[in-house]
């Protein structure tokens, strides 16, 4: 059985250390990597939490959210205000208008987005939300909930680990979808429909398959537009520093090939010889690579 198969197979709750000195500020601390319980808001996320092991300790509160953060590209790091809120503001709903609400209903419940309510009052007023797997954000329509108009939503992104997975689920519950594309640089004016990085849509995955390039785009039968955007790893400063987050097991699976890989090379450069504390290591390059921090050699 291999190293990652050993860390997926042995049930919902994994626990790695980390060195002494290392990512983490104690030496007794560890990462748990969770995943949530069923009929929470992040159900099927999996969380990787620092979690002080000293006693009298709280290095940050565990997690249960899965970030989608933003969909724009570059190496920049993200600024922090200088004097940041002291109250969390979590973006969790976005109203989208429709004309025919029944309608709407039965084509998100055929995404396979999970229904959390649909209740009204009298005749005039009522409201369904639904929320995207994996999602902490919602969405709500209904009759009499927004003035917009009806298909008016445009640029709603869906962030995804893996495009040709989620693209080909779609596909199966048959909805009308895009060709995966990328785009070609800033490019404003063009033949296509504008999407956050110009009106120029190339066929395919980016061929890199960098991440935060590669996109799909589908509709709901009043028109508001909805895109797939996959991200493979967030650009700095642009995730929870408390939490290395990922949505699937699919997305976790993929983080640990690519440090079994870069792990590979790092035993060729120490002499080729077996590295066992490649638990520690592993969790290190993780969470730096989500955190857009400098990479263990």
């Amino acid at each position: 059985m291999s190293k990652i198969q050993k860390l997926l197979s042995t049930g919902k709750t994994h626990t790695i250390s980390t060195e002494p000195g290392g990512i983490l500020p104690h030496p007794e601390a560890k990462l748990d990597i969770n995943m949530s319980a069923p009929g929470t808001i992040a159900e099927n996320a999996l969380v990787l939490t620092a979690v002080d092991a000293h006693p009298t300790a709280a290095l940050r509160p565990k997690q249960s959210e899965v970030h989608m953060g933003s969909t724009l590209e570059g190496s920049e790091p993200a600024v922090e205000p200088p004097n940041a809120q002291s109250v969390n503001m979590k973006f969790e709903v976005v109203v989208i208008p429709v004309s025919d609400v029944d309608r709407a209903k039965r084509f998100y419940g055929e995404l396979g987005w999970r229904l959390d309510a649909d209740f009204a009052s009298a005749d005039d007023f009522r409201v369904i939300q639904f929320t995207p797997p994996g999602s902490v954000c919602s969405v709500i329509f209904g009759k009499n909930v927004t003035a917009a108009t009806p298909g008016s939503a445009q640029g709603l992104y869906l962030i995804v680990s893996d495009i040709e997975a989620a693209r080909n689920e779609l596909l199966g519950r048959g909805v009308e979808i895009s060709e995966i594309f990328h785009h070609a640089g800033s490019v404003y004016v063009g033949r296509d429909e504008p999407y956050l990085f110009g009106r120029i849509r190339i066929s395919g995955p980016d061929p890199e398959r960098g991440s935060y390039r590669s996109y799909a785009s589908f509709s709901d039968p009043d028109g508001n537009g909805w895109l797939f955007q996959e991200l493979t790893h967030r650009a700095p400063g642009r995730v929870n520093a408390g939490a290395t987050t990922f949505i699937s097991p699919a997305e976790l699976a993929a983080a640990l090939r690519r440090a079994a890989a870069a792990h590979g090379e790092h035993e060729k450069r120490t002499g080729g010889t077996h590295d066992e504390n490649w638990p520690d290591w592993y969790a290190e390059y993780i969470v730096r690579e989500q955190g857009g921090k400098d990479l263990p050699l």
